[in-house]
């Protein structure tokens, strides 16, 4: 991948496909390790305190700061233990739900790796905590379906990242460009920065997981309603629909519209402040990253929410949100569900999503990076159509093998058809196991 034109379509070696249940060496190692770190969580924390078991390192600041805010509120502090390996922290959480060592709460994905969890019956039903939080007007209603499993609420948003279009606005005035408003703006603006020396859009397949970014985003414009049915079983990958998204991915290589596909999210961050990339699609959690490197938001860093496709369609936008769940056999229960009681009241949401420097599902909590601020706003006021993220759709095993398939289509866009059968023929079979492990 390093050093090769992605517009140049070169035929690549497959990527290696992760094998979900064989673990290697030092991956046991890891495990090892982490679970031993789960097991000492579950021994419990002294009383006033509950342990708060997640995945990122960089989110330990900002529980801490909710955990002091929550303190004041209910005389409870949160305690944040990480386990910064995915692999192995997702193993962790479902090994020790079958025992009695397990943590008191977790930061967990939702959607359907939330719903993968409830089936185990080792999480709490907190629908009461939602409605209370919704009556009180601290929580969006339309979040709740992405923290559903039949019918019961499992988990409660941390955060709300929505899915936009970094961009930088100085760079945009030099080339007499304002964020795009219709699909034709944001395809003009595309070719004249390629024309001006600016390489319009950052794609990539470094981290693996990105893969999905690009066609997340130009699906869920083309057609929401058919990336809602598609992300639920509901349709085909085989679909006009689904080729179309990857045509018109294949047509921006053509134009040599990407940076290389090994360009991570750091590196394009730091391009995007400093004029050499003009166009960065992720998760507004960015902006953090964006300031790292330089940007000021508002003066050399905003963003801008990918216009539709279609103008007929519903107007939408991608939101990523972590669940906070609280398990059955914690040691400190009873603190843990009543953290959970507290979790969305405003200070301790202001506390943490100002520590995060991102998005809040409490709509009373206005947003510390004013980009952030303006999106949320613009979100709510046009009350656009919420749809879930695509690694929180779908079996995970799924969504797992697709995003490599993903990955695949990126190195080799002419590859496209090929791509969307293979991706079907493994719906096709996790639907059916999913289906299945439904009706038992």
């Amino acid at each position: 991948m390093p050093g090769t034109k992605p517009n140049a379509h070169p035929a690549h070696p497959p990527v290696p496909r992760r094998a979900l249940l064989t673990a290697t060496a030092a991956a046991a190692g890891t495990f090892a390790t982490a679970f031993t770190t789960a097991c000492g969580t579950a021994k419990g924390q002294p009383p006033g305190k509950v342990a708060v078991f997640g995945d990122s390192a960089a989110w330990s600041a900002p529980m801490a700061a909710a955990g002091a805010a929550m303190k004041s509120v209910a005389g409870l502090r949160l305690v944040p233990e990480v386990n910064p390996s995915l692999e192995s922290f997702e193993q962790v959480v479902k090994s020790s739900l079958r025992t009695n060592k397990t943590p008191d709460m977790l930061k967990y994905w939702s959607g359907y790796r939330l719903q993968d969890l409830a089936r185990t019956g080792g999480i709490a039903d907190l629908s009461g905590q939602w409605d209370a939080a919704v009556a009180r007007g601290w929580a969006d209603r339309s979040l709740r379906e992405a923290f559903t499993y039949r019918g019961r609420v499992y988990g409660l948003p941390m955060n709300l990242a929505y899915w936009v279009f970094f961009h930088n606005p100085e760079v945009f005035a030099e080339h007499g460009l304002q964020p795009p408003r219709t699909w034709g703006d944001f395809l003009a603006a595309a070719d004249r920065l390629k024309r001006n020396g600016v390489t319009p859009l950052h794609g990539t397949a470094d981290g693996r997981w990105p893969s999905f970014i690009w066609f997340q985003e130009i699906l869920s414009r083309q057609d929401p309603r058919f990336y809602d049915d598609l992300m639920n079983g509901r349709e085909k990958y085989t679909d006009p629909r689904a080729e179309r998204a990857l045509r018109t991915l294949a047509s921006f290589f053509d134009k040599d519209w990407f940076t290389p596909m090994d360009m991570n999210h750091v590196d394009a961050a730091a391009a995007l402040v400093h004029g050499k990339v003009g166009m960065l699609p992720c998760g507004t959690w960015l902006g953090s990253t964006l300031t790292a490197s330089g940007g000021k938001p508002g003066k050399n860093v905003s963003a801008f929410v990918l216009p539709m496709a279609d103008p007929k369609a519903r107007p939408a936008v991608v939101f990523e949100s972590s669940a906070l769940v609280a398990t059955v056999k914690g040691p400190d229960r009873a603190e843990a569900l009543k953290a959970t009681r507290n979790w969305m009241h405003p200070a301790v949401m202001k506390a943490f999503s100002h520590a995060l420097g991102d998005g809040c599902p409490n709509p009373k909590v206005s947003a510390a990076n004013p980009v952030v601020g303006a999106l949320a706003k613009k979100v709510r006021g046009d009350r656009l159509w919420l749809l879930n993220r695509f690694w929180e759709q779908g079996p995970p095993e799924l969504v797992e093998a697709t995003v490599d398939d993903l990955a695949g289509f990126l190195l080799n866009p002419s590859s496209y058809r090929k791509v969307l059968r293979t991706m079907q023929e493994r719906a096709d079979e996790a639907w059916k196991v999913w289906r299945e492990a439904e009706r038992t």
